[in-house]
């Protein structure tokens, strides 16, 4: 099938590009010594997983139960759910353990262990437990040297049924670096911070599995993993246009686009709309921190080429992109196709039910999106 045959709005994915860059990725960490355990929230694909996690143990980071069940029906044992755990979802967890020959939880509350052991103790089952550490993203998470960093932990290893898995964290605050020189101090801090609250917990006698850290900016940009067990970037796998902003990779990495149709066109304006708005395109205004300009979205040509154009206003089914010149607009007509590279694929991604696979200029397979929660 050819790009022109599938329906718009719908995604395409560039999977020579998902190759490389789940090549890359695995080579990088492996190289630095650690254990990869992708993400999968970025896509939320069986079958991009396989390519990740092609070569090592196979273990992958969710964030959510409905990715959990999918990944585990199709022979993912090692899953890690990066969300702090509460008591709503204890039930579901006990039974995805039941799936896995691990299913690991993460906690920042001192409550949690001693709820979360007596239910597993009901339902005889042990349960991984790690701690989440704040490094500075301020979302969830201890402080590394606050008393809930070791009190936690001795709290999951006094119980019957949990098993303390280690210390993990996310540098989130690294998608709002401006240099290079920003991304590799906060990689390094993202580290350091870790070692020493392991380094902290063994002290006492608090043994520490694993370390866990890990964001796409932050182990594309880190000088050595040194100490660290495991790292868990997501969005790298297809990257995006904030991603390509902000310096973790080039524009031509990026391998998720959203195929569109030019569905109105108004000379007087110089503007033309597309049938992507921000049910397909997420409105997630991406790099505009640093570029205040970059709209909502790079329109691409059928071929991936940047034709300079931007979306600069979205409504629920409609994207506008003001054109600079009458050269310009006379590219395009209506029923004109166009790729639009979105700010976040993450997001873009959980819009749609499928991706429509490229491969060498035609539509080779179709590979279904676990949704839901």
């Amino acid at each position: 099938m050819e790009l022109e045959e599938l329906k718009t709005p719908c995604l395409v994915l560039d999977i020579e590009r998902v190759r490389r860059n789940a090549e890359r990725m695995a080579e990088r960490v492996g190289a630095q010594g650690a254990n990869l355990r992708p993400h999968v929230k970025t896509h939320k694909c069986v079958e991009v997983a396989r390519l990740q996690t092609r070569g090592h143990n196979g273990a992958i980071t969710v964030s959510t139960f409905a990715e959990a069940r999918a990944f585990a029906r199709q022979g993912f044992t090692d899953i890690l759910y990066a969300v702090p755990v509460e008591p709503g979802k204890f039930d579901e967890a006990i039974e995805l353990s039941r799936e896995c020959e691990s299913f690991s939880l993460i906690t920042d509350d001192l409550e949690i262990p001693a709820l979360l052991n007596e239910r597993a103790r009901r339902a005889g089952v042990s349960l991984d437990l790690f701690l989440k550490i704040d490094c500075g993203y301020h979302r969830c998470g201890v402080e590394p040297e606050s008393a809930e960093a070791l009190e936690i932990p001795r709290r999951i290893l006094d119980s019957s049924n949990l098993r303390f898995r280690g210390i993990l964290t996310h540098a989130g605050h690294s998608y709002h670096c401006r240099t290079k020189e920003e991304l590799l101090a906060l990689a390094r801090h993202e580290r350091d911070v870790m070692i020493e609250a392991a380094e902290r917990l063994r002290s006492l006698n608090i043994p520490v599995p694993t370390i866990s850290i890990g964001s796409t900016p932050t182990i594309t940009h880190v000088d050595h993993l040194d100490g660290i067990d495991e790292a868990r970037p997501g969005n790298y796998i297809f990257f995006d246009a904030f991603q390509a902003t902000l310096g973790s990779c080039g524009f031509d990495d990026c391998a998720l686009s959203v195929l569109s149709a030019v569905v109105h066109r108004d000379r007087a304006r110089l503007k033309i709309v597309l049938d992507a708005g921000a049910i397909a395109l997420s409105k997630d205004r991406g790099a505009v921190e640093f570029d205040p300009d970059c709209g909502y979205g790079l329109v691409l040509d059928l071929q991936g080429r940047d034709t300079g154009a931007r979306i600069g206003a979205l409504s629920q089914e409609h994207g506008e992109v003001l054109l600079s010149d009458e050269e310009s607009f006379n590219r395009f007509r209506v029923g004109t196709r166009v790729r639009v590279l979105a700010n976040h694929s993450c997001l873009t991604a959980a819009q749609h039910s499928h991706y429509n696979v490229l491969e060498r200029g035609s539509i080779v397979d179709r590979w279904e999106i676990q949704r839901g929660w």
